[in-house]
């Protein structure tokens, strides 16, 4: 199961007509938070004319909300969780305030507007994708430790940490689909010499070529 969440919030902003359109984007994990946010950022913005919202949360994507905050109905909130929900991000929230410019943009005007703020939102965020997996510990001997880091370097499996004494004690990252396949691979490779022992099923990332364990 993977799915794709903000690990780091960002701000974008558009300008329609002389209206002013800004999008902060913020990680949340649960309702509380996504409205805690909200109101922070009504604050921050108290004098624009709307602060509207959305925000996604849960793996699935199971809990959704959003607010037009004195738009036309349909013209803010949907529009900006739809962005949402097509991008596979979850367990985010956003805010579009907008500086009204004057110009009416109409319906279709709004909805396009905050929906390409919300666009530059995500461009500004650092967005991941979080897998599950679990982690692989390996003793072996010396003589098998070569084979191991060539057979991990084909198959693009991350070495978290090796540790050298009498004999090498490696931890692997594996993801789950893929635990059958290194198991059996790491018995051919080392001739059912090694010692294997699996840890707890985990959430991991990788983050600017680095891997991250939640």
């Amino acid at each position: 199961m993977a799915y794709r969440v903000v690990y780091e919030g960002g701000e974008g902003e558009i300008v329609e007509k002389k209206s002013r359109f800004i999008a902060t984007v913020r990680p949340v994990e649960s309702e509380e938070e996504a409205v805690a946010f909200i109101n922070e950022m009504k604050k921050k913005y108290w004098d624009a004319r709307h602060n509207c919202s959305a925000f996604v949360i849960g793996e699935h994507q199971e809990l959704t909300r959003c607010s037009d905050d004195g738009e036309p109905a349909q013209t803010a909130g949907r529009p900006m969780l739809d962005v949402l929900l097509k991008e596979g991000v979850t367990n985010v929230a956003v805010v579009v305030t907008r500086y009204f410019g004057g110009v009416l943009l109409g319906t279709g005007g709004l909805v396009r507007a905050y929906q390409k703020a919300v666009q530059e939102g995500l461009s500004a965020s650092n967005i991941i994708e979080k897998r599950n997996g679990f982690l692989l510990y390996i003793d072996t001997d010396y003589n098998g430790i070569g084979k191991l880091q060539y057979l991990f370097g084909q198959k693009e499996i991350a070495i978290m940490e090796s540790e050298y004494g009498a004999a090498v004690r490696m931890t692997v990252l594996v993801p789950l689909e893929r635990k059958e396949e290194i198991e059996k691979a790491v018995i051919e490779q080392t001739n059912g010499t090694a010692g294997l022992e699996w840890g707890d099923e985990t959430i991991y990332a990788v983050i600017e070529k680095q891997v991250k364990i939640f």
